[in-house]
């Protein structure tokens, strides 16, 4: 009970000064609160508001003048509006004055939202990419109705039921809403094949197509294996247990762990992850909000499989929220070097809350701290606009090139375990700092890859070429297979006809570069990202370095620093 509804019986009432006795502030406020609990009360009964604990009476209000401002532009407002809109950017709008991670998704966007973190989804099972306003099919996924129905990669898709989608704008998310649905539904699609006038026509059932988040893992050397992880999804951690397991079994002692991109996804997988390299029952990581409803903390609590042996994470500006869980729990724990660039620093946890009308928000609720005691979350006091352009501040402030000073004070200092020092400020920060390699880029490159032109001309040699590709042994294509000046000249042709820009000094600057992106390309389409990713590692700097970094490495797994 509050000091102003107590009663004393012994004091006398004040007066008004004529003699008449003054009303006390509680019986001021009395008819208000009256009000406000037949309101709350009213509106708690609908399920539509439920106001804070801290603060009911400004909560309550703001909610009423909010809905009295709809009111009267719905029904006055000289205009017709869509109310729900107006609703929809107003809730946008306010939500931009908390942090850069909350957030507000309408019902019509909801499915694609959690798509990306499904383990698997229904569709016809291909991988697509869309050049020249046309749909092209990358490849049928393996085991997918596309390969049993005999669509093949480099087919063009120019209808879906009888809809014209070739030429009219079709982005990624109007592929997903025609070729996506419910297992066991037919859809009709009409492709173009390369030497053939006339379109085929193919009746495709869909059915259930797994993702895969771990994209590739491979034998480096006779000791030495490779996992690339790209998101946290629903299936990512029995995709990397049976990755981990099957590079056990061909000898692996010492581990890559690629979370470079990697923008994240669902905690407990990245936590799991985790917990396989890290001994006895440590902790991986713990979050702080407000109060202590949603504080939380996680222990490493099973027995892993690569424990005590060494293991070097990759990390740059895209690595994010459970990567970089995964990255600070092993840095942390002097389980793992790190290597790279200063990660991207997303540490807000997002609670989903399902609306009445099938939208959803994405409340922060708390924030990832590492065992250390180092915040994830990087500062956002600057406002949204600053925080959205910090990957373009990095680069003009030159920290992809040599780290930031600014961000080794003592200030942020911490120590690991084992007293091995390490620095928060947001993200995680290397051990191991690898600069951009910016030496082959050039901008004649930079239009190649934004017009597709070498996955349309990787893809288009692969068709003209296929029959003799597939007799080649991914082991003989990835050491003898060469781009030749020949196959050059026909790409420099596709650049010309898709607008790019020749510049002589630029092209020879990127040469030995875009031999080597065009031959992984090629080395995708016939064996997927097992003869793609190998390639590209040949001229990957970060990946380099982490091989040159296994003495340091082994040295941490067997309890130096």
């Amino acid at each position: 009970m509050s000091e102003e509804t107590k009663h004393n019986p012994q004091e006398e009432p004040e007066t008004n000064g004529q003699g008449e006795p003054r009303n006390t502030p509680f019986q001021v406020r009395l008819p208000l609160y009256i009000a406000l609990a037949l309101v709350v009360g009213v509106l708690i009964g609908a399920n539509t508001f439920s106001p804070s604990d801290t603060n009911p009476q400004s909560t309550a209000k703001a909610y009423l003048k909010f809905r009295d401002v709809l009111s009267y532009i719905d029904r006055d407002y000289v205009d017709t509006v869509d109310t729900e809109k107006l609703t929809d950017h107003a809730i946008t709008k306010m939500l931009e004055k908390l942090d850069p991670h909350t957030s507000y998704i309408p019902a019509a966007d909801l499915a694609m939202a959690r798509s990306y973190l499904e383990g698997d989804f229904e569709g016809i099972g291909v991988e697509f990419n869309i050049f020249k306003d046309t749909i092209y099919v990358i490849t049928p996924l393996s085991g997918g109705p596309s390969e049993a129905a005999g669509i093949q990669a480099g087919d063009k898709i120019i209808t879906v039921d009888g809809e014209n989608i070739a030429g009219t704008g079709i982005t990624n998310e109007g592929v997903f809403k025609r070729l996506r649905g419910p297992k066991g539904t037919d859809v009709k699609i009409q492709v173009l094949r390369k030497g053939n006038k006339k379109p085929f026509d193919f009746t495709i059932t869909r059915n259930k197509i797994p993702t895969v988040s771990v994209d590739v893992s491979y034998m480096v050397s006779n000791n030495t294996g490779y996992i690339k992880v790209s998101r946290f999804a629903s299936n990512t951690f029995d995709e990397f247990k049976v990755a981990l397991s099957a590079l056990k079994k061909k000898g692996m002692q010492q581990l890559i762990l690629d979370l470079r991109g990697n923008p994240g996804g669902y905690m407990d997988h990245a936590t799991r992850m985790a917990d396989e390299f890290i001994a006895g029952d440590k902790m991986i990581v713990y979050t702080d909000g407000k109060g202590s409803r949603y504080d939380s903390k996680s222990f490493a609590r099973t027995k892993g499989d690569f424990e005590n042996n060494p293991v070097i994470v990759l990390l740059d500006e895209g690595s994010a929220s459970a990567s970089e869980i995964v990255a600070g729990a092993l840095q942390d724990n002097d389980r793992a070097l790190i290597v790279g660039r200063r990660s991207f620093g997303k540490g807000l946890v997002q609670m989903p809350i399902p609306l009445n009308d099938g939208s959803e928000l994405r409340l922060t609720i708390s924030r990832y701290y590492t065992p250390s005691g180092r915040s994830i979350q990087k500062p956002y006091v600057a406002g949204t606009e600053d925080y959205q352009k910090d990957m373009l501040n990095r680069f003009e402030n030159g920290e992809y090139f040599h780290p930031d000073s600014s961000l080794f004070v003592d200030s942020l200092k911490y120590k690991t375990g084992k007293g091995r020092v390490v620095y928060g400020g947001g993200g995680i920060m290397p051990d191991v700092f690898v600069a951009r390699d910016t030496t082959e880029i050039s901008d004649f490159l930079g239009q190649l890859y934004s017009k597709n032109v070498i996955r349309e001309y990787a893809l288009a040699y692969y068709n003209d070429n296929r029959k003799d590709l597939e007799k080649m042994q991914m082991d003989k294509f990835i050491k003898s297979f060469n781009v030749s000046d020949k196959m050059m000249k026909d790409l420099l042709k596709m650049a010309s006809q898709s607008e790019v820009t020749y510049d002589e000094a630029q092209y020879k600057r990127s040469d030995a570069l875009l031999r080597n992106n065009v031959k992984a390309f090629i080395g995708r389409s016939v064996y997927g990202n097992p003869g793609f990713f190998p390639i590209l590692h040949e001229k990957d700097e970060e990946f380099q370095e982490a091989l040159r970094q296994f003495g340091k490495a082994q040295r941490l797994a067997k309890g130096g620093v």
